[in-house]
């Protein structure tokens, strides 16, 4: 049986685990099988610069914590080498950082995910990778909300200069 200091330390990683589901937009499972040293700490730069948190997590553990958040549906991709990213902001920069990076690397798998409490596969990951960044996604209704304005300033416009052209005929 193990000691009391080892539960301690089991119960406080299960724990930690927990709050970083729960506290998630967007978590994805991989597995980083096959991968090397220096690809792993390439795909842990990359996802640390976007301010995601990349972890090798036992599964046992992870398990444990899965039921505490109510996320049980996530037990079934918990089998062999198990990495977890963890996102509180951004829900597409993760999914399109590993999906991005197992697509040149085939050593990673990407398993499934949750996105904004809900377990997702592999395919729904695929689709929010596809999507623009939240960044992208702002200036795009930046775009969208600045149209009627700048076409209204341009009619308004053209009806002054218009207006200035028939003044200076006259």
């Amino acid at each position: 049986m193990p000691n009391a200091k080892t539960l301690e330390l089991k119960s406080q990683q299960v724990a930690e685990v927990t709050d970083k589901l729960k506290e998630s937009s967007c978590t994805i499972v991989a597995d980083y099988r096959g991968l090397n040293v220096g690809q792993v700490t390439e795909l842990r730069k990359q996802l640390r610069e976007a301010g995601i948190e990349f972890q090798v997590l036992k599964n046992t553990l992870t398990r444990r914590a899965t039921a505490n958040a109510e996320l049980t549906a996530l037990d079934e991709f918990l089998t062999g080498p198990t990495a977890i990213a963890f996102s509180k902001d951004d829900v597409v920069t993760p999914a399109k950082i590993l999906t991005d990076f197992a697509k040149k690397n085939d050593a990673l798998n990407v398993k499934a995910g949750v996105v904004e409490g809900k377990v997702v596969g592999t395919d729904q990951i695929k689709e929010l990778a596809a999507l623009p960044s939240r960044e992208g996604l702002l200036s795009m209704l930046l775009s969208v909300l600045q149209a009627p304005v700048r076409n209204f300033a341009l009619a308004v416009k053209a009806v002054a200069e218009k207006q200035d052209g028939g003044a200076q005929e006259a």
